[in-house]
């Protein structure tokens, strides 16, 4: 598998990711069993391209930028689906965990 094509695998695997995290929140403790089914099909299915992207791409820079995809996007989702806050601070820190999720791509072998 190319570089590039594991890149996209990680990209896609750090989007379902963000499926699965706020999947969590309409699972209602895995009490609802559509969106149950749904948190369960992502993470598995981010988990596997995860692996498959880290057979290319070493494993702390896959991991690294598969958790800032996550953590981002959730974060964002969480502002716009669950009316979260956006203060000035957090809105620097979610900058800067984009700033390092490109860094990580961008230094990458």
């Amino acid at each position: 598998m190319s570089i590039t094509m594991s890149w996209v695998l990680l990209l896609i695997a750090g989007l379902l990711e963000v499926c699965w995290a706020i999947g969590l929140k309409y699972t209602e403790g895995f009490t609802k069993p559509l969106p149950s089914l749904f948190t369960i099909i992502t993470l598995a299915g981010s988990m596997y391209l995860l692996a498959k992207a880290a057979q290319a791409i070493p494993i702390g820079t896959a991991y690294g930028v598969w958790v800032g995809i996550g953590a981002l996007g959730a974060a964002i989702l969480g502002i716009v689906l669950f009316k979260e806050s956006l203060s000035m601070p957090r809105l620097f820190f979610l900058i800067l965990l984009f700033i390092s999720i490109l860094g990580l791509k961008l230094t990458s072998k």
